[in-house]
């Protein structure tokens, strides 16, 4: 677990990135130790904690969480009691949750009830930190989160959250995180939308290599880039707004 008390107040954090899906793992987590970002390495499913987990193990700034996307589960279902066996081994889980766009609607149900045997067994072990998916299922999501894993239990981060303001609203006062990337600040409307989240729930996040700047996969230290339009955003400057990042982080696992 990253340590609380060592965080530094001006480093970088990339609280959702797939380092794993880069061409050299190895490297993407040396990048993130050189660079000195906080960054979470999520994975899509649990055959691939075992390599992560020992590459970050050795690290100061990068952890490996424990996941099960959900758009794999229609051909990894079985995966769930691996996933179950390997969570004792870690705090951090993801990613997780639900995906109900049109190409993977139809295992909607399955991935339901694997969704909903993580939040069963992360409240029976407590203190667990997930990093949330939710495309086109924000309520759905946060009605599990809210009947099975009760914040007394554990910690949630809702990751490239693009649910409605109402929605937002109850996330936040349900006590979750919000981890934000440079494209959810690409555009007026989706500034402004940003701009709702209280400034003690963000987090940032790249979801490389998913993202792209400027025609390359983001590396976790492009996550600066999203702390400087946050700071723009709320009218201060970009270190001040990297601090309040990691005062959230160290709130987050403390």
């Amino acid at each position: 677990m990253i340590d609380r008390d060592k965080i530094e107040r001006a480093a970088l954090v990339d609280f959702h990135c797939h380092l794993d899906l880069y061409p050299d793992h190895q490297a993407a987590i040396a990048r993130c130790e050189r660079d000195a970002v906080y960054t979470l390495a999520v994975t899509t499913t649990p055959k691939a904690w075992a390599r992560n987990h020992e590459l970050a193990s050795s690290t100061k700034f990068v952890r490996a969480a424990l996941g099960l996307h959900p758009q794999l589960v229609q051909s990894r279902a079985d995966e769930l009691a691996l996933w179950k066996e390997l969570v004792g081994e870690t705090r951090y889980v993801g990613e997780v949750g639900l995906d109900s766009g049109p190409r993977y609607y139809r295992s909607l149900d399955a991935q339901k009830h694997v969704f909903g045997e993580i939040l069963d067994r992360c409240g029976e072990l407590r203190d667990r930190i997930l990093t949330v998916h939710s495309v086109r299922s924000v309520t759905p999501v946060i009605d599990m989160i809210e009947a099975r894993l009760p914040r007394s239990r554990g910690k949630i981060v809702m990751h490239w959250f693009t649910g409605s303001a109402a929605e937002m609203r109850r996330a936040i006062d349900l006590g979750f995180y919000f981890s934000v990337n440079h494209m959810m600040l690409d555009g007026e409307k989706r500034r402004a939308f940003v701009a709702a989240i209280p400034l003690d729930r963000l987090l940032t996040e790249t979801d490389g290599p998913f993202t792209q700047i400027s025609e390359r996969p983001s590396q976790p230290a492009d996550v600066s880039l999203a702390v400087v339009a946050l700071a723009r955003l709320h009218g201060i400057e970009a270190p001040a707004m990297a601090r309040r990042i990691t005062t959230n982080l160290r709130s987050l696992i403390g």
